[in-house]
């Protein structure tokens, strides 16, 4: 990692980690998750107090996931090529859009960009978006969207924001978005201990079927 995206990934970590956690991982020696990292000592100790919290090797995937978010959103000319390529997977006739991890910070930057959903845009049918294992909700993503603290996700009506998360999920934090989106309704589920994030586990889960035949979750 350049020192941009070790920074933002150590503050991501710092936003999920516990104070007990922090102390706990201060008192270990580094190569407590393994062999030697290519991280900093500081992110070494941000990834062993997360690593505690959730153990089994999550720490590796929530820093790939980080490193993909930072990517799409530090890069302009990417990023209109990401939107460009999803805008064309719809139709008029689009009328639910599900986004799972990276891919619900893509679907949401569409839908503020008035690139989806918008009179005489693809996908202007649209009335639900689906979010499931957001990365959203971790305050160090919404800054880097251009989100200032305390100021709240919302999307323009008549959208439907339904959000899916696992309490057990790594890269979300086990947090939901309720508590930092406008008009939001939200389910938890259980994806069991494999692997919580799983987009085929989140996709099979009834708050997400009913969300997608118009029923609340």
């Amino acid at each position: 990692m350049d020192p941009a995206e070790e920074d933002f990934v150590a503050e991501a970590f710092a936003d999920l980690v516990r104070p007990e956690d922090v102390a706990f991982a201060e008192t270990q020696p580094l190569g407590t998750l393994g062999p030697p990292k290519m991280w900093s000592p500081r992110l070494t100790r941000l990834a062993m107090a997360y690593d505690r919290r959730y153990p089994g090797g999550g720490v590796q995937f929530l820093v790939r996931r980080l490193r993909e978010v930072r990517y799409y959103l530090t890069e302009p000319t990417l990023a209109a090529e990401v939107r460009t390529f999803v805008q064309d997977g719809f139709t008029q006739d689009t009328d639910v859009v599900i986004g799972h991890s990276l891919g619900s910070v893509i679907a949401y930057d569409l839908l503020r960009r008035k690139e989806l959903g918008a009179v005489g845009t693809p996908g202007s049918g649209l009335h639900t978006l689906v979010t499931c294992g957001s990365p959203m909700g971790i305050p160090a993503v919404r800054r880097l969207m251009g989100i200032t603290d305390g100021t709240l996700l919302q999307l323009d009506p008549p959208i439907r924001w339904v959000n899916v998360y696992d309490p057990d999920d790594f890269i979300t934090g086990g947090v939901g978005l309720a508590a930092v989106a406008r008009g939001l309704t939200e389910a938890p589920v259980n994806n069991g201990i494999g692997d919580p994030h799983s987009a085929l586990r989140y996709l099979r889960s009834v708050p997400v079927a009913r969300a997608v035949v118009g029923d609340r979750p």
